[in-house]
């Protein structure tokens, strides 16, 4: 379901921030709470100004990011040659 696109203000390491998002309001909460999480989390084992420190933060998010998207070409690509092996066990015992 689509949503109308709206404005989201959020406050991050005690600045405020605008948002315009058509996701629903549960995946704006899930994705604001990450970057929170990460911010602080980092936050407090560094001394990085703000503006690196959210740099620093995105780096290291991208880069679970493109994990997790070849971790799931991966898998889709497995689960397809499962899927073949499959299909043509079933039409075997068909013919």
């Amino acid at each position: 379901m689509r949503h109308l696109e709206r404005l989201v203000k959020f406050e991050v390491l005690g600045q405020e921030y605008p948002l315009h998002t058509d996701a629903p309001e549960d995946e704006v909460q899930e994705i604001l709470d990450l970057v929170k999480s990460q911010l602080e989390t980092n936050s407090k084992v560094t001394t990085l100004m703000p503006a690196k420190l959210a740099v620093l933060v995105s780096l290291n998010m991208a880069g679970k990011f493109v994990r997790l998207k070849r971790e799931f070409e991966q898998y889709k690509v497995e689960n397809d040659e499962k899927l073949s092996a499959l299909v043509e066990k079933i039409e075997s015992v068909l013919k």
